[in-house]
């Protein structure tokens, strides 16, 4: 038979000792702090691909626009070279023999810098300028600061 004594120190064995807690506590810290950096790699690579996305689709638009004016459809600006005076209008939309062409639903927002306010260039512009000189938007691009994972700078993109 078991003694009281024994009955009672297997009753203590049952839960974790101050140690082993400490040292679980501090594995889970490590753990964290090694999947934190991983983790903001992974939200800032997906960022990255929106803003290729979205500039991609803005930029198709303009190119659909233009075709669209190349062929005929609708009456540009000579000075615009058939592309779209600004962005709202690729979103408004322009008329076609009484009905609404549009080239885009909206204007994304920049993952970047979180709003739809896009650096825009016209065919006078310089590949490399940031100021429009407001004809027509030929280009899009971010007007982001940041520096993407591979180095490049965003506003380049």
């Amino acid at each position: 038979m078991l003694s009281q004594r024994s009955i009672s120190i297997r009753r203590g064995e049952r839960g974790l000792t101050l140690v082993e807690l400490i040292v679980t506590v501090a594995i889970l810290t490590i753990l964290a702090s090694a999947a934190l950096p991983l983790m903001r790699f992974q939200v800032k690579r997906q960022k990255e691909r929106d803003l290729r996305y979205d500039l991609w689709m803005m930029r198709d638009a303009i190119d659909k626009y233009k075709d669209a004016a190349d062929r005929g459809a609708f009456q540009t600006k000579v000075e615009s070279q058939n592309y779209p005076p600004d962005l709202e209008t690729l979103v408004n939309g322009v008329n076609v023999q009484d009905k609404k062409l549009k080239f885009l639903r909206k204007i994304p927002v920049d993952p970047m810098t979180g709003n739809t306010d896009w650096g825009l260039r016209s065919m006078q512009d310089d590949p490399d300028s940031d100021s429009w000189g407001g004809q027509s938007v030929f280009d899009v691009y971010s007007k982001s600061q940041g520096t993407a994972l591979d180095g490049t700078k965003y506003a380049t993109w």
